[in-house]
């Protein structure tokens, strides 16, 4: 019995056949396309088993950079412990959720990060497929926002504080909890029964205003509660 070959005719440019890979066959009309889908051959398209999720791509998409992790899965690199799954998709242990931006990126060369994702997180997976030019993207992108969150102005939190000359010194040296030193005024002197006038001062303090709800702020120190007790016994003993 004779057996049956395939003879294949090369398609006009831009006839049909054209965009299946190949020619056709002069007896059965099968396109190339068709045919690199038999047993022994290799499909243009990849299956991906990342972490549990399913991604379907083209291996044109996963060779864009050569010396990635991804390249040498396409090209069955021997030195590459890669196995797949019952469904014949490459097994990969990584987070698919910031796989989606690395596929992205090799499907049309431009770094899209949902605002629920965090950059590091990207660039982790970068690095781990070894995709060159998309950990520098990553990385100008978060010094891009390092530098904005920089440049937001502090804010301060200012307190007054009344004290006595023989005070000053120990609270000044006794402040804590971010408190610093900003300004002392003289408000002349007090006089108390049985001992010498007091020189008396206003003491000004601050504190960096952390970001927080609402704009609260801390609880300030325990020196600065007491010292402002002592300020309302002070300010009720005068009326």
């Amino acid at each position: 019995m004779a057996e049956n070959h395939c003879e294949l005719l090369q398609p006009a440019p831009g006839g049909f056949g054209a965009g299946l890979g190949g020619g056709l066959c002069r007896r059965c009309s099968v396109g190339l396309g068709a045919l690199a889908q038999r047993p022994g051959s290799v499909s243009k398209w990849v299956r991906l088993n990342v972490g549990g999720t399913y991604f379907l791509t083209t291996r044109q998409t996963l060779c864009r950079d050569p010396k990635s992790f991804l390249y040498r899965l396409c090209q069955a690199d021997p030195d590459l412990d890669s196995d797949k799954d019952e469904t014949g998709a490459y097994l990969i242990d990584r987070d698919p959720t910031y796989f989606g931006p690395v596929l992205n990126y090799l499907r049309h060369g431009k770094l899209v990060i949902n605002k629920d994702l965090a950059e590091e997180g990207v660039l982790e997976e970068a690095e781990f497929y070894n995709i060159t030019s998309l950990i520098k993207l990553v990385k100008d992108k978060i010094r891009e926002r390092d530098s904005k969150t920089s440049q937001v102005p502090v804010k301060h939190v200012y307190r007054v504080l009344q004290c006595q000359e023989e005070e000053l010194t120990q609270m000044v040296s006794t402040m804590s909890d971010g408190w610093k030193f900003e300004q002392l005024v003289s408000i002349g002197s007090s006089y108390n029964y049985g001992s010498e006038d007091q020189a008396e001062f206003l003491c000004v303090v601050s504190k960096e205003l952390h970001n927080s709800l609402y704009g609260t702020t801390s609880e300030p120190s325990e020196k600065a509660k007491s010292d402002d007790e002592e300020t309302g016994h002070d300010g009720n003993d005068s009326d």
